[in-house]
């Protein structure tokens, strides 16, 4: 097993802070043993994510802490992240996939986010302890050289 790699931020509810976000997901693959060609699907997930906490958790909630915790960990098998916040809940399981010709000939261009971290994410776990936090955990395998798997 490589070395791991583990980092724990939080961060203000402030889209500012999205490059933060991308440069620590960044920093975690890079220095781990987890195949670097996978860094920038994991960063686009793993944005897309906190973005939809930033823009729909705390949405005109001004009370409470307006914060999101994120402990990422990574090595030769695999990359996880747990994204915490204290807004209110939205599980993301409880949504549909789109119908992408739909989305794309009403000229939608949002609202994709979930999907693309399904489809980029091996793992996405959400929880919710009532009036407690959101707990979102996504994992990353990393695929063998060689193995059966998914062009494109």
């Amino acid at each position: 097993m490589g070395k791991i790699i583990h980092r724990e931020i939080v961060i203000p509810n402030d889209t500012r802070y999205l490059a933060e976000v991308r440069r620590v997901v960044k920093e975690v693959v890079g220095e781990s043993d987890f195949p670097a060609e996978e860094m920038n699907r994991i960063t686009l997930a793993v944005d897309e994510a906190v973005t939809n906490i930033m823009e729909h958790a705390y949405e005109n909630d001004l009370e409470g802490e307006l914060e999101i915790e994120m402990i990422l960990e990574a090595d030769n098998t695999r990359f996880e992240v747990v994204i915490r916040d204290s807004g209110k809940s939205f599980n993301p399981n409880d949504l549909d996939d789109p119908d992408l010709e739909e989305h794309v000939r009403a000229g939608r261009r949002r609202g994709l986010g979930i999907f693309l971290i399904r489809r980029i994410m091996d793992e996405v776990h959400y929880d919710y302890a009532t009036g407690v936090r959101n707990e979102l955990r996504m994992v990353k395998y990393a695929r063998r050289r060689g193995s059966a798997g998914s062009a494109g």
